[in-house]
Protein backbone atom coordinates (compact mmCIF):
# COMPACT_ATOMS: atom_id res chain seq x y z
CA UNK A 1 0.00 0.00 0.00
CA UNK A 2 3.38 2.57 0.95
CA UNK A 3 4.65 1.50 -2.78
CA UNK A 4 1.64 2.45 -4.37
CA UNK A 5 0.81 6.07 -3.07
CA UNK A 6 -0.55 5.10 0.52
CA UNK A 7 2.78 6.23 3.00
CA UNK A 8 0.81 6.38 6.20
CA UNK A 9 -0.73 2.64 5.66
CA UNK A 10 0.07 0.91 9.41
CA UNK A 11 2.16 -2.15 10.16
CA UNK A 12 0.17 -5.07 11.46
CA UNK A 13 0.18 -5.54 15.14
CA UNK A 14 1.81 -8.33 16.84
CA UNK A 15 -1.97 -10.81 16.09
CA UNK A 16 -0.99 -10.02 12.46
CA UNK A 17 -3.65 -7.78 12.44
CA UNK A 18 -4.19 -4.35 11.27
CA UNK A 19 -7.07 -1.81 13.01
CA UNK A 20 -9.75 -0.94 10.71
CA UNK A 21 -10.09 2.78 12.04
CA UNK A 22 -5.94 3.00 11.37
CA UNK A 23 -6.05 1.44 7.79
CA UNK A 24 -9.56 4.06 7.53
CA UNK A 25 -7.44 6.95 8.62
CA UNK A 26 -4.72 6.28 6.43
CA UNK A 27 -7.06 5.67 3.11
CA UNK A 28 -8.86 8.65 3.65
CA UNK A 29 -5.62 10.84 4.03
CA UNK A 30 -4.14 9.96 0.58
CA UNK A 31 -5.31 10.71 -3.12
CA UNK A 32 -3.94 7.16 -3.97
CA UNK A 33 -5.66 5.22 -1.78
CA UNK A 34 -8.50 3.69 -4.38
CA UNK A 35 -5.31 3.16 -6.96
CA UNK A 36 -3.41 0.97 -3.97
CA UNK A 37 -6.41 -0.70 -3.09
CA UNK A 38 -6.69 -1.96 -6.89
CA UNK A 39 -3.21 -2.81 -7.20
CA UNK A 40 -3.14 -4.67 -3.27
CA UNK A 41 -5.96 -6.43 -3.32
CA UNK A 42 -4.95 -9.73 -4.25
CA UNK A 43 -3.22 -9.66 -1.10
CA UNK A 44 -6.14 -8.28 0.97
CA UNK A 45 -7.75 -10.60 3.44
CA UNK A 46 -11.09 -12.05 2.92
CA UNK A 47 -12.18 -10.82 6.06
CA UNK A 48 -11.57 -7.21 4.55
CA UNK A 49 -9.93 -4.22 3.67
CA UNK A 50 -12.05 -2.75 1.23
CA UNK A 51 -14.48 -4.28 -1.07
CA UNK A 52 -15.18 -7.99 -0.85
CA UNK A 53 -12.70 -10.14 -3.65
CA UNK A 54 -15.16 -11.40 -6.22
CA UNK A 55 -12.41 -12.55 -8.87
CA UNK A 56 -11.20 -16.66 -8.58
CA UNK A 57 -8.71 -16.94 -5.96
CA UNK A 58 -5.58 -17.32 -7.66
CA UNK A 59 -3.71 -20.73 -7.44
CA UNK A 60 -0.93 -19.92 -4.88
CA UNK A 61 -3.77 -18.56 -2.71
CA UNK A 62 -5.99 -22.18 -3.26
CA UNK A 63 -2.51 -24.36 -2.98
CA UNK A 64 -2.02 -22.75 0.42
CA UNK A 65 -5.65 -23.63 1.97
CA UNK A 66 -5.44 -26.91 0.25
CA UNK A 67 -1.89 -27.25 2.30
CA UNK A 68 -3.01 -26.46 5.69
CA UNK A 69 -6.29 -28.69 4.79
CA UNK A 70 -4.33 -31.28 4.24
CA UNK A 71 -2.43 -30.32 7.34
CA UNK A 72 -4.89 -30.69 9.25
CA UNK A 73 -6.10 -34.02 8.00
CA UNK A 74 -2.97 -35.25 9.00
CA UNK A 75 -3.23 -34.48 12.52
CA UNK A 76 -5.98 -35.84 13.32
CA UNK A 77 -9.26 -34.08 11.70
CA UNK A 78 -9.91 -36.69 8.47
CA UNK A 79 -12.94 -34.74 7.59
CA UNK A 80 -11.55 -31.35 7.57
CA UNK A 81 -12.88 -29.72 4.43
CA UNK A 82 -11.28 -28.37 1.17
CA UNK A 83 -11.70 -24.68 1.05
CA UNK A 84 -14.65 -23.81 -1.57
CA UNK A 85 -14.06 -22.88 -5.41
CA UNK A 86 -14.21 -19.35 -4.19
CA UNK A 87 -11.23 -19.99 -2.03
CA UNK A 88 -13.22 -19.69 1.27
CA UNK A 89 -12.71 -21.67 4.69
CA UNK A 90 -14.47 -20.76 6.75
CA UNK A 91 -15.51 -22.07 10.88
CA UNK A 92 -19.16 -23.00 9.31
CA UNK A 93 -17.67 -25.08 6.77
CA UNK A 94 -15.09 -26.72 9.55
CA UNK A 95 -18.88 -27.24 11.70
CA UNK A 96 -20.54 -28.49 8.92
CA UNK A 97 -17.98 -31.47 8.27
CA UNK A 98 -18.76 -32.46 11.53
CA UNK A 99 -15.69 -30.78 13.24
CA UNK A 100 -16.44 -29.39 16.93
CA UNK A 101 -14.47 -26.00 17.13
CA UNK A 102 -14.05 -26.35 20.73
CA UNK A 103 -12.13 -29.39 20.98
CA UNK A 104 -8.92 -28.98 22.83
CA UNK A 105 -7.09 -30.38 19.87
CA UNK A 106 -8.25 -28.28 17.23
CA UNK A 107 -6.41 -25.01 17.97
CA UNK A 108 -3.20 -26.91 18.60
CA UNK A 109 -3.52 -29.11 15.28
CA UNK A 110 -4.41 -25.09 13.12
CA UNK A 111 -1.76 -23.56 14.96
CA UNK A 112 1.00 -26.88 13.92
CA UNK A 113 -0.77 -26.65 10.68
CA UNK A 114 -0.36 -22.32 10.37
CA UNK A 115 2.91 -22.52 8.26
CA UNK A 116 1.51 -24.76 5.46
CA UNK A 117 -0.79 -21.83 4.65
CA UNK A 118 2.91 -19.83 3.76
CA UNK A 119 0.85 -16.84 5.37
CA UNK A 120 -2.17 -17.17 4.21
CA UNK A 121 -3.60 -17.90 7.90
CA UNK A 122 -2.31 -15.90 10.69
CA UNK A 123 -2.12 -17.19 14.89
CA UNK A 124 -4.63 -14.99 15.53
CA UNK A 125 -7.50 -15.88 12.41
CA UNK A 126 -7.27 -19.46 13.41
CA UNK A 127 -7.58 -18.76 17.39
CA UNK A 128 -10.84 -16.78 16.76
CA UNK A 129 -11.94 -19.02 14.48
CA UNK A 130 -11.78 -21.44 17.31
CA UNK A 131 -13.08 -19.50 19.97
CA UNK A 132 -16.14 -17.70 18.38
CA UNK A 133 -17.41 -21.01 16.97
Amino acid sequence: MRSHGVPNFPDPNSGGEIPKEEVVAALESSPQSRVAQSACQHLMPESGLGPPQTARPTHTRLADELSFARCMRARGFPSFPDPSRQGQLTPQMVTAAGIDLQQPNLLSAGLYCLPASHGLLTRAAIERAVHRG
